[in-house]
C-alpha cells in the first residue's frame, strides 16, 4: 500500500493499492519534491469519474508505468472534490494551456508546485512516452520548463476582476437589460428538446430557476414555454431514474435519453428546489412527482444513518457502466407478465434493446394523459400500473450488486441539499421535508462547525468521525442560503443568527474589500500558487454569486446597510458579463432579476405565526423575506416594535422601508405584493 492508504477520501482509496508511490496533496510529497528535486504529477479526479477509472485501470495499475512515475516523479492524487482549491488552480493552467479542461486532469509541476504541462485522460503507450519525454526535459531543458512555469504562474496570479474586466456599472438595472439577458439566452434554446442545443447536456439548474423569474416577471409565454419544455423533457428522460428517483450527471446525447448514470448529491439538491418551485409556480402535478421522488432517492441511497448525505453514487457496477439501471426484455416479461407489452410501450423498452449491449434504458415520450387516450386506458389504472410497476423493478433492481458510494459529507452539497428540502416543504407543506431539514442542520451544526473558532469544516469522514479541512466560500455561501432559507420557514432565531455570524466571518477572511468579490480560500488556510475567486455560475452556482445572494437578503431582513451594499456592488460588476452571457452567470442574473422590483419585507406576528406563513405561502412569490414571532421581538429589527392588533394574528408589509397598511388577511398580503409587481 502507498500512502494513500491513510486517507477516508473513496477517490483516494481507490489508489491505495497502486504500484505508483502515490501521496495526497500535503506537506510530506510538496518537501520531497523540493528536497529530491523532482517534478511532481498532480492527478486529480473523484470516485464516480468513469475516465478516472479506466486510467487508472490501464496505466496506474500497470507496473512498468509506475516504476517510470515513481523513478522521475514525485506523485500526488487529490480528491477534487475534498480538496476544489488545487483542483481550480491547475484547472486554470491547463486552460492556459489551451486545452479543454475535464478529469482525470493530469499536470506536471515544477517542484516549487508551479505548472508546465498537462492534460487529462491519456492511453497508456501515450502516458508513457509523455512520462519519459518530460524526465528527459527537466534534465537537458530545465530553464525552458521553468520559463513555461513562471508564464503559466503569471496567467494563474491573474486576478479574476483584472481578467475579465470586472467594473462596477452605476446605472440602474432595468427591465431592457433583464429582456436582453433572456434574449441572448433564448438563442440557444433546443426548442425540439428543451435545455441548452448541445450536447452533452446537463441539468443546469441555476439557469432554469433564472427562466422561471423571469417568466414570473414578465408573464413571457416563449419563455414559459421552454421552461416546462425543459422540466418535463428532463423528467421524462433516460438522465432520470424512473424506477428510484433522482438524476444522473448529465445526458451524453442532446435528448435527455443516454445519461452518464453517476447520481450527484449536489445536482439532486438543486433539482429539488427547481421542481419544488416549479411545482409552486405551476401546481403541474408532474412536477411534485418527481420532487418527491427525488426525496425518496437521497433518503434510501445518500442519507447516513447518523446525520449528513454522502456525495455521489459511482457510474458504474460490476464494472460495467449503467448495469445497475438498465433491462432486457426478456428479463421483464418473467417479472411483469401480461403488462410487460404495455410497460414496454410506456417506457419505450424494445426486444433488441433501445441502447447497447441489448440493453434497455427507461425513458417516457408521452405524459400519463396522452398515453391513456393512446392505448384506451383510464389514467387512474394507468397510473396504479405504473406504481406498481415501479415498486416491483425496484424491489429486484436492489438485489443486484449496486454502484460503489462516495460516503464524503461535504458541507456545501449538504447545504444545498437542506435548501432544497425547505424549498419542498413552502410548496408542499409536508412536515416531513422539514423535519430531514432540521435533522441534517443539526448534523451540520454539531459535526463540521468548530464553534469555539467559528470556522467551518469543508468535509466529514464516515469511516472517522471526524471533520477535516477548513472550509471554502461554496461551504460557508451555501450553509448561509441554508440556514437564511431555514429561519424564514420555522422562525427560531439561532439558525438566523448563525447565517449572520458565518456572514460576518467570510467579510473577515474571505473577502477582498480591493476588488469587491470574495477568495475561494480562507485568509488563514494554506498557501498555494494562487488565490482564485470564483465568479462564474456553472453546475453549482458560483460562490461569489450565492454570497451576493445572501447578503442581499440577510441586509433586507436584518437591515445591516452594509451587506445590501457590498451585494449591490457584486452585482454591477458582473453586469456587462451578464448583458452578454447568461449560461454562465445565471444565478448572478437570477439576482438581477429580483434587484428590478423591491424585495417585500414581512413581518408575521401574533400567536398563529407559523399557520400564518402557510397561508401566505400559497401563493408564488419569490422576491421576498419573512420574520415572525409570538411578540414583538427588538432583536429582530423587522419584528420590533410590532404587536398583534386586535389579539390576531397580524401581518406586517413594506418595501424600501415603506409600509403598507397592518392586515389579518393572507389575500389582502397576496394584493400588496402584486402591487409590487406593477412597472
Amino acid at each position: 500500500m502507498n500512502a494513500l492508504a491513510r486517507e477516508t477520501s473513496p477517490y483516494l482509496l481507490q489508489h491505495a493499492h497502486n504500484p505508483v508511490n502515490w501521496y495526497p496533496w500535503g506537506k510530506e510529497a510538496l518537501q520531497k519534491a523540493l528536497q529530491e528535486d523532482k517534478p511532481i504529477i498532480v492527478s486529480i479526479g473523484y470516485s464516480t469519474c468513469h475516465w478516472c477509472h479506466v486510467m487508472e485501470r490501464e496505466s496506474f495499475e500497470n507496473k512498468e508505468i509506475a516504476e517510470i512515475m515513481n523513478q522521475y516523479f514525485v506523485c500526488i492524487k487529490v480528491d477534487r472534490e475534498e480538496r476544489p482549491d488545487v483542483d481550480n488552480i491547475y484547472m486554470d493552467a491547463i486552460h492556459a494551456m489551451g486545452l479543454r479542461g475535464g478529469w482525470p486532469l493530469n499536470v506536471f509541476l515544477m517542484p516549487d508546485q508551479t505548472p508546465f504541462y498537462g492534460g487529462t485522460y491519456f492511453p497508456p503507450q501515450n502516458w508513457k512516452h509523455l512520462l519519459l519525454n518530460i524526465a528527459t526535459a527537466f534534465q537537458k531543458n530545465r530553464a525552458e520548463l521553468m520559463e513555461s512555469a513562471r508564464e503559466f504562474s503569471q496567467f494563474l496570479n491573474q486576478s479574476e476582476v483584472q481578467k475579465y474586466g470586472l467594473k462596477p456599472l452605476n446605472s440602474p438595472n432595468t427591465f431592457a437589460e433583464l429582456e436582453q439577458m433572456y434574449q441572448n439566452l433564448a438563442k440557444n434554446f433546443d426548442a425540439l428538446h428543451g435545455g441548452i442545443d448541445k450536447a452533452p447536456k446537463f441539468p443546469m439548474p441555476s439557469i432554469w430557476r433564472f427562466l422561471l423569474i423571469y417568466t414570473f416577471l414578465t408573464k413571457n409565454a416563449e419563455a414559459e414555454k421552454h421552461l416546462h419544455l425543459t422540466l418535463q423533457k428532463m423528467a421524462f428522460g433516460g438522465i432520470y431514474d424512473h424506477l428510484g428517483g433522482g438524476f444522473a450527471r448529465y445526458s451524453v446525447d442532446a435528448e435527455w435519453f443516454v445519461p452518464h448514470f453517476e447520481k450527484m448529491l449536489y445536482d439532486n439538491a438543486q433539482l429539488l428546489t427547481l421542481y419544488a418551485e416549479a411545482y409552486h409556480f405551476s401546481q403541474k402535478p408532474i412536477y411534485k412527482e418527481v420532487a418527491y421522488e427525488i426525496f425518496e432517492f437521497l433518503q434510501r441511497e445518500l442519507e447516513a444513518s447518523e446525520g449528513g448525505f454522502f456525495s455521489a453514487l459511482d457510474a458504474d457496477s460490476e464494472g460495467e457502466e449503467g448495469k445497475y439501471y438498465v433491462w432486457k426484455k426478456r428479463h421483464l416479461v418473467e417479472i411483469l407478465g401480461e403488462d410487460t407489452e404495455l410497460f414496454c410501450a410506456y417506457y419505450n423498452v424494445l426486444p433488441q434493446g433501445n441502447w447497447e449491449y441489448a440493453n434497455n434504458i427507461l425513458y417516457k415520450t408521452l405524459s400519463d394523459e396522452e398515453f391513456a387516450q393512446k392505448y384506451n386506458i383510464s389514467l387512474q389504472e394507468l397510473q396504479e400500473k405504473v406504481k406498481k410497476w415501479k415498486a416491483t423493478l425496484l424491489k429486484i433492481r436492489q438485489k443486484r450488486t449496486p454502484p460503489e458510494c462516495d460516503d464524503k459529507i461535504l458541507t456545501s452539497w449538504n447545504a444545498l441539499t437542506i435548501k432544497g428540502l425547505v424549498d419542498a416543504y413552502k410548496a408542499f407543506e409536508n412536515e416531513e421535508f422539514l423535519a430531514t431539514a432540521l435533522y441534517h442542520t443539526e448534523f451540520l451544526m454539531t459535526k463540521l462547525y468548530n464553534a469555539q473558532e467559528g470556522f467551518l469544516y469543508h468535509t466529514f469522514s464516515y469511516k472517522t468521525k471526524e471533520a477535516k479541512q477548513k472550509a471554502f466560500l461554496e461551504d460557508y455561501a451555501c450553509t448561509i442560503e441554508a440556514l437564511l432559507a431555514l429561519y424564514q420557514v420555522i422562525f427560531e432565531k439561532k439558525y438566523l443568527f448563525w447565517a449572520q455570524k458565518l456572514c460576518d466571518y467570510t467579510l473577515q477572511n474571505f473577502y477582498d474589500y480591493n476588488e469587491g468579490m470574495f477568495f475561494y480560500t480562507d485568509s488563514s488556510a494554506e498557501k498555494l500558487i494562487a488565490r482564485k475567486k470564483e465568479i462564474f455560475d456553472n453546475v453549482i452556482p458560483a460562490s461569489n454569486s450565492i454570497m451576493a445572494h445572501n447578503l442581499h437578503f440577510l441586509g433586507i431582513l436584518l437591515e445591516k446597510q452594509n451587506y445590501q451594499t457590498i451585494a449591490t456592488s457584486m452585482l454591477s460588476q458582473m453586469k456587462h458579463l451578464l448583458l452578454k452571457n447568461v449560461e454562465f452567470t445565471a444565478n448572478w442574473a437570477l439576482l438581477f432579476a429580483y434587484t428590478l422590483t423591491p424585495t417585500a419585507e414581512i413581518a408575521i406576528v401574533g400567536e398563529k405565526y407559523r399557520e400564518a406563513r402557510q397561508s401566505i405561502e400559497k401563493y408564488f412569490f419569490p422576491n421576498k423575506v419573512l420574520a415572525a414571532s409570538a411578540d414583538a421581538d427588538a432583536e429582530i429589527p423587522l419584528l420590533k416594535n410590532r404587536t398583534a392588533l386586535n389579539k390576531q394574528t397580524t401581518f406586517y408589509v413594506c418595501f424600501n422601508k415603506t409600509c403598507q397598511l397592518p392586515t389579518h388577511s393572507d389575500e389582502e398580503v397576496y394584493r400588496q405584493l402584486l402591487q409590487s409587481l406593477k412597472f
